[in-house]
Parts: C-alpha cells; structure tokens; sequence
C-alpha cells in the first residue's frame, strides 16, 4: 500500500524558490560537460540518482542519448565554469485524455549542495514545464533519498512510497505572461552570468600564462 506522506497543493505561485542561482538552458555542446559531471559522482549518488548501481559505461550511454531537440536540460556552473549541478526533464509520452507530464531528474556535486541549487533547478524546471503546456511534474527515486525527498515536499509535491521507492508529482497552473517574462528573464541572467565568469577564466588563464613568461617583462 502507499504511504501518502503529503496532500496535493497547487500553490498560486508554484515553487518559485531559488531565484539567487542563475540557471543555464543547456544544449548539446554542453554533452562532454554533462557526462564529465556525471562521471564526478561516486557510487552512491550514482545509486540515488539513477536509482540503481551506475557503471561509467551506463553514463556514457545516458549521455550519448539526450534528445535535446525533445527534453529540456539544465545546469548550473561554478566560476570555473565546472558544471555542479544538473537537471534533466524527460518529456513523458502524451497519450489521448491524459494530462502532459513530464519528469525531473536532478544531481549536484559534493561542492555544490547546501547552496539551493537543487531548489533553484526544480523551479527553473517547473516554470518551462508550465510554458510548454506541462500539466504535471513528476519524480520518481529511491525512498531512501532523503536530499530529493526533501526537495519534492518543499515544492509542496504530493510524495508516496511504495516498495522501497517513492514517487512524488507537482499539479501545475498554466502559463501566464508572468511565467513566460519569468524564463525569458532567467535566460537573460544566465546566459550573462556565464560570459562573465567566462571571461573571467579566460582572463585569469591570461594572467598566469603572463607570470609564467618572465622574459616578456621589460
């Protein structure tokens, strides 16, 4: 039997946390960055992440066959521009009388947790599932998962167990000029955060390249 752990909610402004981390819209340039990401994770995150023991191999598979064209992926990256946290919204198939759904999934580095990233990245994915007409959000992990747990009942997602896994689903309005200024003004932020640690890496990379040349000083 499930265990219904909390009540459907449909907030009038669902899940709008996380707003002081720039999101990135990734596409499939960013498919070496995903999969180095991917592989940072040690066996146990890989567990709760993909639900089960993950082999190199098995990412690399994953990775190889992102639709970008047809899910949407996001990240978030350091000054560094190391990407340390990732989300993924698989598209789920429509069928006739069924409302669209699509599901998250969601991973963070070691370095990058305890910082809202997983909150900044569920918010970022309920806002574009809202504008491209998803009606509900779902995620599917391990019971034992407390970090995405935890993150689905802040998001005021209805969550039950049942055999060792849980499932959790998010009831979602329609779209409003708000959601759709909202995405286009996250972009904007997080196309301009990026260029600019880009440009600061590159100008650090300068920098030390220049101290390492002693005979150019005159």
């Amino acid at each position: 039997m499930h265990n219904k752990l909390a009540n459907s909610h449909l907030p009038a402004s669902p899940y709008s946390a996380g707003q002081a981390v720039p999101v990135r819209e990734l596409h499939a340039g960013y498919r070496e960055e995903i999969l180095n990401h991917l592989l940072q994770l040690n066996d146990e995150d890989r567990r709760l992440r993909f639900g089960t023991q993950t082999p190199d191999e098995v990412i690399r598979h994953y990775v190889e066959h992102l639709d970008f064209n047809k899910d949407a992926i996001f990240g978030v990256f350091d000054l560094d521009l190391k990407l340390i946290g990732m989300a993924h919204l698989a598209y789920l198939p429509e069928h006739k009388g069924q409302p669209r759904a699509a599901e998250f999934g969601v991973s963070v580095l070691p370095e990058g947790r305890s910082q809202g990233l997983g909150t900044a990245l569920l918010q970022r994915s309920a806002v574009h599932s809202r504008n491209t007409r998803i009606e509900t959000l779902y995620v599917h992990c391990l019971a034992n998962n407390k970090a995405m747990m935890h993150l689905a009942q802040k998001a005021g997602m209805t969550v039950e167990y049942a055999y060792g896994d849980a499932d959790a689903c998010l009831k979602l309005p329609p779209a409003s000029p708000a959601t759709i200024v909202e995405e286009a003004a996250n972009e904007q932020w997080a196309d301009m955060d990026y260029a600019l640690k880009k440009n600061l890496k590159q100008s650090n990379q300068a920098w030390w390249w220049f101290l390492g040349r002693p005979g150019l000083v005159r």
